[in-house]
């Protein structure tokens, strides 16, 4: 059988795309808002979809969509329940980010761990250049060597810090919220209060919603920095910004927000503070992951088509 594909947000994917062999009819915009979502998926069998919302409501509406292949890994933006309810598949996206995303977890933690913000600012109000000493001190630097990196999921991305951190001489330690029975598991308390530095690699669920939220951040040390470049939404960003303004802890790197892209009046963008890194969801982003995410999409959809389907969500 061969089908009608329709991809719904191809700019946010910007690297080559085959489209899908057993495509008949291949379609993609570059956006899609709600208002439009029914009428470009009217005849599609297939809809591929990054962070466009497909509701239990909308595919009622569409019953000719067999399949929804996504771009990425996280499936919070599909009504699941109702996929499985109406056999409709659901493929996603696995294991193209292990080094992306890892390399800039660290690019995040070391800015913050040496203050590289701090200092550039310095440098720019030429304060090194009025310096009476060769070097400018203005904030503390600390190692990674000897740190305690803690973990808040272990799975592939997870592993792949674990990895790089005792590159650098750390100790890792982790709590899986996924899979809470593995025996090398701390609890989430011991985590937060041991490590040095803390580092989100977990999917966004109703179990894992502000799982880091006031309580949390005042068990961790005050000079311990917090890392998330998983999903907005798995820290509480009201209380984030409250911890960084009253000092509970050293700093924070985000690459996730809760709403994306962040619009005027956020809690953390309107805060100006040296300890403080946000990036706009590019950790994946790297040419090389979208690359091999691009391969991956026609790989999924065809597996599908041909009876053999992989990366199952939902089948």
């Amino acid at each position: 059988m061969t089908h009608r594909v329709v991809f719904l947000d191809r700019e946010s994917l910007p690297v080559r795309f085959t489209a899908p062999q057993c495509a008949v009819q291949y379609t993609e915009y570059a956006q899609t808002q709600p208002d439009t979502l029914l009428q470009r998926l009217a005849t599609a069998t297939i809809a591929i979809t990054n962070k466009v919302p497909l509701s239990g409501a909308v595919l009622a509406q569409l019953p000719q969509i067999k399949l929804i292949a996504l771009a990425a890994t996280g499936y919070n933006c599909i009504d699941t329940a109702f996929c499985k309810e109406h056999a409709i598949a659901v493929v996603n996206i696995r294991d193209y980010a292990t080094h992306t995303v890892p390399e800039h977890v660290f690019s995040l933690i070391l800015a913050l761990r040496r203050n590289l913000l701090a200092y550039q600012t310095a440098i720019r109000d030429g304060q090194w250049q009025r310096a009476t000493q060769f070097c400018f001190f203005d904030g503390e630097i600390h190692d990674l060597h000897g740190s305690v990196l803690g973990l808040i999921g272990f799975g592939s991305i997870g592993r792949a810090v674990a990895s790089i951190a005792s590159a650098f001489g750390m100790r890792v330690i982790f709590f899986d919220p996924t899979h809470p029975a593995d025996d090398r598991s701390r609890s989430l308390a011991d985590v937060l209060t041991t490590a040095d530095i803390i580092s989100l690699h977990c999917p966004l669920t109703q179990a894992t919603l502000n799982l880091i939220s006031e309580p949390q951040l005042r068990l961790m040390k005050r000079n311990a920095l917090i890392i998330n470049t998983a999903r907005g939404g798995l820290v509480d960003e009201t209380a984030l910004a409250k911890a960084l303004t009253q000092g509970w802890i050293g700093g924070a790197g985000f690459d996730v927000l809760t709403t994306e892209p962040p619009r005027a009046g956020h809690a953390l963008l309107d805060l100006q503070l040296p300890n403080l890194l946000i990036t706009p969801h590019i950790a994946w982003a790297s040419v090389e992951a979208m690359e091999g995410l691009a391969d991956q999409l026609t790989r999924n959809i065809d597996a599908w088509a041909s009876g053999t389907p992989r990366n199952v969500v939902v089948l």
